[in-house]
C-alpha cells in the first residue's frame, strides 16, 4: 500500500484521483486545497490530514518523513500555471509526482523539471488517459499498419460549454490556464500528435475569449479543428436533445467512435504509473509546444483551410474586455 498526498484536492478533477487512489488500494495521508469545501474527502479517505496553508500542508509531510515513515506519491490537481512549482515542491520533498494534464505552460518548463528529477532522483508522471483508451490505442496500431506515407484528413470538434463563471476564474485568465486550446484542446492534440507524428504546420484562424479554430498539418494529417465554451456553437441537432457537449473527430469523412470508455481511465493511468509504465513530463511534450505556439499565434481569419463552424458568429465577451 502507497501513501500518497494530493494537493488541489477541491478541485473538479480531484474526484477521479481520489478515485484512482483508492481502487488501487492505495491511502491518501495528506491534502491541501486553499478551498475547505473538500467534503468529497469523506466518500474515499476520511482519515486523511487536511489544510488550508500550504505551509501547515508542508510541515505535516516533513514531519511524516521526519518521524521515518514513508510518504510515496503527490497528486498534483491545482490551476494549471501552478503545476511547476508543484511538481518542484514534490519532488524535492523526495516523491514520486503524478500531474493532471496540461504539466506546464510551456516547453522550456519541462527542460528544466526534468533536471530536477535528475537532481533529486524521482520521477514526475502526467495524466494523458486517451492514450489508454482501447479505441484510441487500436486507431493507432491501424494507422502504424497503414501506408508509411499516407496523409489523413481529420476534421476535431470539441464544444463544452461554460458559464459566466469561468470568465471569473483562473480559467479565464490565459495567464494561469493558457487558454482554451490548453484547457480544452491539449489532451486531443497530444492523441493526435501520439498516432499522427508531430506538428509540421501551425496556423490559427481564430482565436476569442470563447472559442479558438484553426489548422496543423501533422506528420500523417491534415487537422482542422473547432473548440468552444460556448453554448450557442452547439450543433442544432444536439441542442434539441438537450445535449449540453459535443464532441466529434472525423477521420477521411468518417466518424471515429470514443465516446464510451473513460470511466476507468485515471485508474488505468494510476496502475500503468505504480507498475513504471507511466507516461514522463517528456511525453507531453509535442502537445505542450502546439497549445504554448497557439497561445502565441496571430490569428490569420478565415483564409485557407479553416474549420467550418470557424464561420460562426461571435458574441462579446460577457464582461465586456
Amino acid at each position: 500500500m502507497k501513501k500518497f498526498a494530493i494537493i488541489g484536492v477541491g478541485g473538479y478533477i480531484a474526484p477521479r484521483h481520489l478515485r484512482a487512489i483508492k481502487d488501487t488500494g492505495n491511502v491518501l495521508v495528506s491534502a491541501y486545497d486553499i478551498s475547505d469545501s473538500v467534503g468529497i474527502i469523506d466518500s474515499y479517505f476520511p482519515n486523511s490530514a487536511f489544510f488550508t496553508e500550504f505551509e501547515l500542508f508542508d510541515r505535516h509531510n516533513t514531519k511524516i518523513l521526519n518521524e521515518g515513515n514513508r510518504l510515496d506519491y503527490v497528486s498534483i490537481c491545482t490551476p494549471n500555471y501552478l503545476h511547476d512549482a508543484h511538481i518542484r515542491y514534490s519532488l524535492r520533498l523526495g516523491t514520486t509526482v503524478i500531474c493532471e494534464k496540461p504539466v506546464v505552460l510551456n516547453p522550456w518548463n519541462i527542460d528544466s523539471l526534468e533536471m530536477v528529477e535528475e537532481r533529486q532522483g524521482h520521477k514526475a508522471y502526467t495524466i494523458l488517459q486517451l492514450r489508454l483508451h482501447e479505441s484510441i490505442v487500436a486507431l493507432k496500431k491501424k494507422v502504424e499498419e497503414g501506408p508509411k506515407d499516407r496523409i489523413h484528413d481529420i476534421d476535431l470538434t470539441y464544444i463544452t460549454p461554460r458559464g459566466n463563471w469561468y470568465y471569473a476564474s483562473w480559467k479565464g485568465d490565459t495567464r494561469k490556464s493558457g487558454g482554451i486550446a490548453t484547457n480544452i484542446g491539449v489532451h486531443f492534440y497530444d492523441m493526435l500528435t501520439w498516432i499522427f507524428g508531430g506538428v509540421e504546420k501551425n496556423i490559427v484562424h481564430i482565436a476569442t475569449h470563447d472559442r479558438v479554430a484553426g489548422f496543423l498539418q501533422l506528420k500523417n494529417a491534415n487537422v482542422r479543428y473547432f473548440l468552444s465554451i460556448s453554448g450557442d456553437t452547439l450543433p442544432p441537432a444536439v441542442k434539441e436533445k438537450g445535449g449540453t457537449t459535443y464532441r466529434s473527430i472525423l477521420i477521411d469523412g468518417e466518424e471515429f467512435e470514443f465516446s464510451s470508455g473513460f470511466t476507468e481511465l485515471h485508474t488505468l493511468s494510476y496502475q500503468k504509473i505504480l507498475n513504471g509504465e507511466g507516461f514522463g513530463i517528456a511525453e507531453s511534450r509535442n502537445a505542450i509546444q502546439t497549445v504554448y505556439d497557439i497561445r502565441n499565434a496571430t490569428p490569420v481569419g478565415l483564409t485557407g483551410d479553416y474549420h467550418p463552424l470557424a464561420k460562426l458568429p461571435i458574441k462579446p465577451h460577457p464582461f465586456g474586455w
